[in-house]
């Protein structure tokens, strides 16, 4: 919370005299074709022979396309894949290839001159580009091509296969340009767990990829798909791009389906249905230093903060800060989050703030998230936890973390979040869609309506921080852009000391309450209907709010547990 950001800018430049080569050696003139047939092995193993049946035709992994070459050496045998191409006499050609594997060659021979082949040197571990040149000889008008792999070492892949010269009238397969952006895009047939995707046909395309939430699903070449495996009542964002040999063309602009059912947020019997959240400092900045003890009644959830990030990404941990809450120790601090929840409160673990760094951007991540969150809530005793990272989020793997976690915690899970005003401005924003996602395990999000400056409300006028239309207007974007009332909290500073800036009295927090669950108390902006079932409010923090005498909490607690 209220963390002061920055933003490094890194360039670079680089000039290089590759083009200036080029066009010294002749090797790709604008005559120039490519020779080779079927050189992105898009129609099988067509006009290519490899030698004991040991060459296919894969799908994955491709350089460009939808399909390479696999070859396989055996202990007596390279798995040497070949073709002749037909070549004009006393002409250069430029033979190249995408590989991928350990010693894999490419070469030419029969060329009336001097046969040549290159090689990679070892293993590698990606895509690596061969090049070599040869020149035919006064009546050569055929040349065999190759590739092969080594004796004994496994299988090797090839891609994008080229031989570039003068067209010696064997007829040429020249590859396509990049096909252009896909059109149409729209959603229908939706399901619990499922969602029909339709698109305009591209030209020049071999097929389409299918991306959901910034990620590649699927591999097609109708011009539509039944995406499955998805959550109910969950919001995905989704983009089609048209693929050939020549590489994958743009993104279409993105769209977004919902699947049905899911009955909503189911609630969580441990926290009321009214509930006023507050965050607990590990850690002393000039607040009052507090036990959890210390922390007043009218708080239904604390939120320790802050887990703190590991070395490996998506890893949590805790580290009580004794020292510099007095001597508090970790079994006192396990004894009151016990005695808290003995009370009817919850006590979950936020993970972010104002320094945190956790990373959650791939599958790996989001499990280490989940497993070690899970461990910190069974050692401690936590209820759930909390996300408060105000660097951004990945929407895909975020969502698959906390529904890791839930599986593992059942329904007694406590899951809040506290995003910044920006990260709530549209469903299609990161945060707001991982909210969605979780709808049906989420129980509130407190948006951060402090430190934004001004920022649009549901209507689309912009609204100012520090006044009762820039809770309630803001508000309304949520409460209108999917999420249920009850999993809706306005987040404010316990103090002018809180935020760097957005304090609003109680008073204003207060008749915002009001304005949004009663239809009064409102300022300028008033919605056009009202939501009795709004969960509460939060601060940050307990510690300001001591340091105030505990003026917030006495004053919004009882406004907040009133409510309708």
């Amino acid at each position: 919370m209220n963390r002061i950001r920055s933003l490094a800018l890194l360039g670079a430049a680089t000039l290089t005299a590759a083009g200036l080569s080029a066009l010294a050696t002749g090797t790709a003139r604008a005559a120039d074709v490519n020779v080779a047939r079927n050189p992105g092995f898009e129609s099988g193993l067509a006009n290519w022979s490899c030698s004991a049946a040991s060459g296919t035709a894969v799908s994955s992994p491709v350089h460009t396309g939808a399909a390479a070459l696999k070859a396989t050496p055996a202990g007596s045998d390279n798995a040497r894949c070949s073709q002749t191409v037909t070549v004009k006499p006393n002409s250069t050609y430029t033979l190249s290839a995408q590989v991928q594997g350990s010693y894999v060659h490419l070469g030419a021979s029969g060329t009336g001159t001097q046969d040549v082949s290159t090689w990679t040197p070892g293993s590698g571990g990606g895509w690596q580009k061969l090049s070599t040149t040869f020149t035919t000889g006064p009546s050569t008008t055929q040349v065999t091509v190759y590739t092969h792999g080594w004796y004994g070492q496994p299988a090797y892949h090839v891609d994008e296969f080229s031989v570039f010269g003068p067209d010696g009238g064997g007829g040429t397969d020249p590859g396509p340009s990049v096909p252009g952006a896909v059109s149409g895009l729209t959603v229908s047939g939706q399901s619990d767990t499922a969602l029909t995707l339709t698109w305009n046909a591209v030209g020049g395309a071999s097929g389409y990829h299918v991306h959901r939430d910034g990620v590649r699903v699927a591999t097609v070449t109708s011009t539509s798909r039944n995406v499955t495996g998805l959550t109910p009542a969950t919001s995905y964002s989704f983009q089609v791009s048209a693929y050939n040999q020549a590489g994958e063309g743009p993104l279409s602009a993105p769209v977004t389906g919902t699947t049905t059912g899911g009955g909503g947020n189911p609630g969580n019997p441990s926290v009321p249905k009214h509930a006023l959240t507050g965050y607990w400092q590990n850690f002393d900045n000039g607040a009052t230093v507090q036990r959890l003890s210390d922390v007043p009644s009218q708080y239904d959830i604390v939120a320790v903060a802050f887990a703190d990030a590991t070395a490996t990404p998506g890893a949590i941990t805790f580290n009580l800060d004794s020292a510099g809450l007095g001597g508090y120790t970790v079994a006192q601090f396990k004894a009151d989050i016990a005695a808290k929840k003995a009370a009817g409160k919850s006590v979950v673990l936020s993970i972010g703030g104002e320094r945190g760094t956790v990373t959650v951007d791939d599958a790996a991540s989001a499990t280490r998230l989940a497993d070690s969150a899970y461990a910190l809530m069974q050692e401690y005793g936590f209820n759930g936890i909390d996300i408060d990272l105000e660097n951004g989020l990945n929407a895909t793997w975020m969502t698959q973390a906390l529904r890791a976690l839930s599986a593992k915690a059942g329904p007694s899970l406590v899951l809040t979040m506290a995003p910044q005003t920006i990260d709530m401005q549209s469903p299609s924003n990161a945060y707001f869609r991982t909210a969605l996602n979780v709808k049906d395990i989420l129980t509130v999000v407190n948006m951060q309506y402090y430190n934004s400056g001004s920022m649009l409300g549901c209507d689309g006028k912009v609204y100012s921080q520090g006044s009762v239309d820039f809770l309630t207007a803001l508000a309304c974007i949520q409460l209108e852009g999917g999420l249920d009332p009850s999993q809706v909290g306005l987040g404010v500073p316990a103090s002018p000391s809180g935020a760097g800036s957005g304090y609003v009295s109680p008073t204003v927090v207060n008749n915002a309450l009001d304005c949004l669950t009663r239809g009064t108390g409102c300022g300028s902006f008033k919605p056009s209907k009202t939501y009795p079932g709004l969960r509460g409010a939060m601060t940050w923090s307990t510690n300001w709010d001591a340091k105030a005498g505990n003026a917030w909490s006495n004053a919004v607690g009882p406004k907040v547990h009133g409510l309708p």
